[in-house]
């Protein structure tokens, strides 16, 4: 059986959960990433960010499903 969410009537895949509870872990993560000064030391900051939320939607997928 296929879980969906309903969301006040409209039904939502799994994945939009998992999407806004990764994107609710990776901004404090990126915030303090960017006070620490990391971000002087990586190439590409979008691609670096991106991959570390990409990693980040991965665990929460694994945790909660």
């Amino acid at each position: 059986m296929i879980k969906e969410l309903d969301l006040f009537g409209v039904f939502a895949p799994p994945l939009l959960l998992y999407l806004a509870v990764a994107a609710l872990l990776w901004q404090p993560l990126r915030m303090v990433l960017e006070r620490v000064g990391f971000y002087r030391l990586v190439w590409r900051p979008a691609l670096f960010n991106l991959a570390v939320y990409v990693i980040t939607l991965a665990g929460v997928w694994a945790v909660l499903s």
